[in-house]
């Protein structure tokens, strides 16, 4: 696997360095990285913690952003009439997750070397979609290699935190608990940033698949090794999960007002998802029909989302109205939607009529706080990461300007610069 991802790093730093032609090269190594000082300008910033900043510009130093100062120069990039905010958090992809020889989900058939040239195409659409942090939710050893590879600077791609093999099982089948919490361990010692847990069943089935007790147990063995806890859950497992203590509850269709409303009592994120997710299964419905999970005909398909597209749109505009609940931005991006994970805003304000502006900040503060980087990434504020995207437009007014992402920059190398960005 190290040397496949070598040579996906070469692959990919050749063709980003054919990128852009102004400013500082767009990928370098991060051993070659110098202190250099960077300032972009820009009329037009959102800080990322709801504030817009008007005719300023940004001084960064190595990886990190080291001032905010409106009289700052030279100017390497010049940003002005577009809208500067944080690179966006994605706080649910599964990476490694493509379509299979054959072109259907789930099917498989790539040599090792293929699936690794894979999962680094899916990485690199992310980044260059303007996604700088991505959480992926299921993964194998070959993840956390692409994850330390891109830590590192030798591939470029969003920085991931993943979860490894999935906590699930149905009733007494999943373990008991002192076997829950040994595989908490496990899972932490073999690298996982997180423990991915499935305590329902899929979207309209329902059902619990995990036992109270079991939930208690692997959330809070996470809590004493100091790593976080995603749950799948709908319905009754909303509830559950939370009770539990359980970091984040993703998807969450079924829950309640009162389910909705203890969640935000308990500090618990809420991950639910709008658009996407179900758009990409709708469009690419002949390469899931009949795969593992998934209905085995195309009218069972549609009819299915067709139910579950108005659920969605209903269930975030009650989590948007719910006082203290901490919503977060995740696509669920799976085979087929890596490179559209803004596609979700627009639903989310165009759909669900969520304002914008907290919208942007789910993917920003909110998602790093999530993630519990807030001393890292999220913001454009002194002592972060440079992390900072630029959209040929404003999503505050247009929200499909998030489509348009020109510029790209994280940890202070700029890896998209379309030309105009540059005045």
């Amino acid at each position: 696997m190290k040397v496949i991802l070598c040579i996906l790093a070469l692959s990919v730093v050749n063709l980003a360095q054919g990128l852009s032609s102004k400013g500082p090269a767009p990928y370098q190594n991060s051993a070659s990285l110098q202190k250099r000082r960077i300032v972009i300008a820009s009329n037009n910033v959102l800080d990322g913690r709801g504030r817009v900043l008007r005719n300023t510009r940004i001084v960064i130093e190595g990886s990190k952003i080291v001032s905010i100062d409106p009289k700052a120069s030279p100017v390497d990039y010049d940003l002005s009439g577009l809208t500067v905010l944080p690179g966006w958090i994605d706080a649910h992809v599964h990476i490694t997750w493509s379509f299979g020889k054959d072109g259907k989900n789930a099917s498989g058939g790539w040599t090792p070397e293929e699936a690794a040239y894979q999962t680094a195409s899916n990485a690199w659409a992310t980044l260059m979609a303007g996604f700088t942090t991505v959480q992926n939710v299921a993964g194998t050893p070959a993840v956390i290699a692409l994850r330390d590879s891109i830590a590192k600077g030798n591939l470029p791609g969003p920085r991931i935190l993943t979860a490894l093999e999935g906590l699930m099982g149905r009733g007494e089948q999943t373990g008991t608990p002192d076997e829950i919490r040994a595989y908490v361990r496990a899972q932490k010692v073999a690298g996982a940033d997180l423990i991915k847990i499935y305590a329902a069943g899929g979207m309209l089935q329902g059902g619990m698949t995990m036992s109270q007790e079991q939930l208690n147990a692997a959330c809070d063995e996470a809590k004493k090794q100091g790593i976080r806890t995603l749950v799948h859950a709908y319905r009754e497992a909303v509830r559950a999960a939370t009770v539990a203590g359980c970091t984040q509850v993703e998807h969450g269709l079924g829950a309640t007002d009162d389910d909705l409303r203890l969640m935000a009592e308990k500090g618990t994120y809420f991950d639910p998802q709008v658009g996407l997710l179900l758009e990409n299964y709708l469009v690419n419905r002949e390469r899931y029909v009949g795969t593992p999970f998934y209905p085995k005909t195309e009218e069972a398909f549609k009819a299915n989302f067709d139910k579950i597209v108005p659920m969605n749109i209903d269930l975030i505009k009650r989590a948007a109205r719910t006082a203290g609940l901490k919503t977060v931005y995740g696509t669920d991006a799976v085979a087929g939607a890596h490179g559209r994970n803004a596609e979700d805003f627009i639903y989310r304000v165009r759909d669900a009529g969520l304002d914008p502006m907290m919208v942007m900040v789910s993917a920003n503060s909110l998602g790093a706080e999530a993630l519990g980087m807030t001393n890292q990434i999220g913001s454009i504020a002194p002592g972060l990461e440079a992390d900072i995207i630029a959209l040929d437009g404003d999503p505050l007014k247009d929200i499909m300007a998030v489509r348009r992402v020109v510029f790209v920059m994280k940890g202070g190398v700029v890896y998209k610069d379309s030309g105009r960005a540059m005045k």
